[in-house]
């Protein structure tokens, strides 16, 4: 893994953000990426008449979300200096509805992007970036809950599989973790996929790539299955998970419930998406 990119929020705290990832900065050996926006609010509508006096307050808007995003950034160069590695700091200013865009089209040039889970019982524009980020980057996202402290860890990872074509994507970015991995275990919820697809097949796939791989067979209402990974992942230790995001539109999942915006709302461990 050669880029890392981790998007730093300007409203919310994230040292367990700043302790994932200076970790696996520091077990890639690659220097960490950190891009903060502090948003700009101010809505013309609210402006006085007069362009100079409407240009103005846009203007000391912009340089207080700059010094948002910059203050943010501050603490990851504190924490690069104390924990001695490499970062580059991206302050950025933009809209909400502009940001996730933004983080978006620069997170398609890194191998990987780390954000925060979201935390739904505060408000936040912080909170709608991360499944933003997972939509538009091209590539995976390592969500770290809130609660998250201390490295990140990847001798026990476990891989949620299904089969689809997210999974194997998941699977596929997830391979640097893998490699690094003591125990890989296979989590597979009433698995009905073809033979080929089957989580005895990637077992022995992985198995022929050198990695040590078991496989957990368990069946579940549709409703129960994110709250099974959830158990087996306690129950087995897990520091990772692997796992395709939003099957599913959004739309379907908000209105039916789904993994993903379960594990988005719950997540105990990292966990790895690919969408």
């Amino acid at each position: 893994m050669n880029s890392i990119l981790t998007s730093i929020p300007t409203e919310r705290g994230f040292r367990g953000l700043i302790d994932a990832a200076a970790s696996l900065a520091t077990t890639f050996d690659t220097r960490l990426d950190a891009v903060a926006i502090g948003y700009e609010t101010t809505s013309i509508g609210l402006a006085v008449e007069g362009g100079t006096a409407v240009a103005a307050i846009y203007e000391i808007e912009r340089e207080r979300a700059q010094a948002r995003a910059e203050g943010a950034l501050s603490i990851v160069v504190a924490e690069a200096q104390r924990r001695s590695f490499q970062c580059k700091c991206i302050p950025m200013t933009a809209t909400p509805f502009e940001a996730a865009s933004t983080i978006g089209a620069l997170a398609r040039l890194y191998d990987l992007t780390i954000v925060l889970q979201p935390e739904v019982e505060v408000e936040s524009y912080d909170n709608t970036l991360p499944q933003e980020i997972l939509f538009e980057a091209g590539g995976p996202v390592l969500f770290v809950p809130y609660t998250f402290r201390g490295p990140l860890k990847m001798s026990n990872i476990g891989i949620a599989w299904d089969g689809s074509r997210l999974a194997a994507r998941a699977v596929r970015d997830a391979m640097p973790f893998l490699k690094n991995a003591e125990n890989i275990t296979l989590i597979t919820v009433n698995d009905t996929t073809h033979p080929e697809t089957s989580a005895q097949a990637l077992q022995a796939r992985l198995i022929h790539q050198g990695l040590r791989v078991t496989v957990s067979r368990s069946f579940a209402a549709p409703a129960d299955i994110q709250p099974m990974l959830l158990s087996i992942a306690a129950d087995t230790g897990l520091d990772l998970i692997v796992m395709g995001g939003y099957g599913h539109s959004r739309l379907k999942e908000r209105i039916l419930g789904g993994v993903t915006r379960g594990m988005l709302e719950s997540m105990t461990v990292p966990t790895l998406m690919s969408h």
